[in-house]
């Protein structure tokens, strides 16, 4: 799998935030799906931490819903929403059905998604079929998992990692996925459009 190597750029950054015509008023920027027993206190938590303060709404379970929601009414709505996704792959993500769902929610909606994959290589992960499934819903599943361990992402190793050096390239990567989103929607809206680069 190929390491996404963009140097962490504040200009980018300043673009997306600073710039009203390419900020999408989508409730949600980026929808942060993760395995919480491997990642929520860690890469998936700091990820949101610091997409928050760069003035991005993200999503992450832990941070968004209350007592009371429904889960899947409110996961759902949030992937609908939002402009791209971040796929936090750990070792025991596959393990989890709400994790397998939520993926396959954002690549069949043709969402950007940034793979991260934290502790774990791509050829580790896989779909297990225990029975409990509708076969079409597994082979959804697989389908899901096979585009994103085929689409660029970042790996970190939690326990040689520069934690630092990695968040500024995950930040880095979200804010120029988000600045493509916005100027292919509006290149969709206004074909004339062109970007000015600042």
């Amino acid at each position: 799998m190929q390491r996404l190597s963009v140097p962490c750029s504040k200009i980018a950054c300043t673009r997306y935030l600073a710039n009203p015509t390419l900020r999408n008023q989508n409730p949600c920027d980026i929808f942060i799906n993760h395995r919480g027993i491997d990642t929520k206190k860690t890469i998936s938590g700091l990820l949101y931490d610091r997409l928050t303060r760069l003035g991005l709404n993200s999503f992450l379970d832990s941070k968004n819903l209350k007592p009371g929601d429904k889960l899947f009414v409110e996961i759902n709505a949030a992937i609908k929403e939002c402009s791209a996704g971040i796929a936090v792959f750990s070792p025991r993500y596959c393990d989890s059905y709400f994790c397998l769902h939520e993926l396959t929610m954002l690549m069949e909606s043709k969402k950007r998604v940034i793979p991260i994959f934290c502790d774990v290589k791509p050829s580790e992960l896989c779909v297990k079929d225990d029975r409990t499934r509708p076969a079409a819903e597994i082979r959804r599943f697989r389908l899901a998992l096979e585009e994103a361990k085929y689409t660029v992402g970042l790996t970190f190793d939690t326990s040689n990692g520069d934690w630092s050096e990695f968040l500024a390239k995950a930040s880095d990567a979200v804010t120029n996925n988000l600045l493509d989103v916005e100027e292919a929607r509006l290149r969709s809206i206004n074909p004339t459009y062109k970007h000015i680069p600042t």
